[in-house]
């Protein structure tokens, strides 16, 4: 039976890699992958999703406004795969739940913001998913990271701001809650 499964992580945690690896492994064995991102996460360019690893492949973007229903064929499609499913409205994964019915599923993504609260699509995402599995990562420390610290130009942690703004290494850093409560109090990385 198919399933939705949501595979979350902090940044730098090999998200995209994993998705891309288990894409090249569904399409090694002939089936009829269709690759999802959100249009808001441009880093690498509108229509591709990329690793830090290296590894790429060209997909379809949604904005917030567009139906999965759109892009969604069952006579051409044997998995979907989502790359940044944390920036999906609740709709768009309403309907992946309703597509899941019929192919698997796979969607990736952060679970909280560097607020440490949850996005929208990963919210409704752990609401939905049969499948929900952490991917780790380690802080500078060596520590489990789960925390997605923001750095403004000037190396301090940002703790207020607009939820999104998307951003890799230079922006964005992977902390377990002792050095990232550590960064709060004395201000600089």
């Amino acid at each position: 039976m198919s399933k939705l499964y949501f595979k979350y992580g902090c940044m730098n945690s090999s998200k995209s890699a994993n998705l891309l690896m288990i894409k090249h492994n569904y399409e090694e064995q002939g089936f009829r992958v269709l690759l999802i991102k959100p249009k808001v996460d441009d880093r690498d360019g509108e229509s591709i999703i990329r690793s830090r690893v290296g590894i790429q492949s060209d997909c379809i973007t949604l904005d917030d406004s567009s139906s999965v229903y759109s892009c969604f064929d069952i006579d051409k499609t044997d998995v979907v795969m989502v790359d940044e499913a944390q920036f999906l409205s609740e709709e768009q994964v309403n309907e992946l739940y309703q597509i899941s019915f019929k192919v698997p599923v796979m969607c990736f993504g952060l679970l909280i913001d560097f607020t440490q609260h949850l996005f929208p699509g990963s919210k409704r995402l752990v609401e939905l998913s049969e499948s929900i599995q952490e991917i780790k990562t380690v802080c500078k420390c060596g520590k489990k990271a789960t925390i997605n610290a923001r750095f403004d130009q000037n190396g301090r942690v940002m703790t207020k701001g607009e939820q999104i703004d998307i951003g890799g290494n230079e922006k964005y850093r992977a902390l377990c809650k002792e050095c990232f409560e550590k960064l709060k109090v004395s201000g600089n990385e």
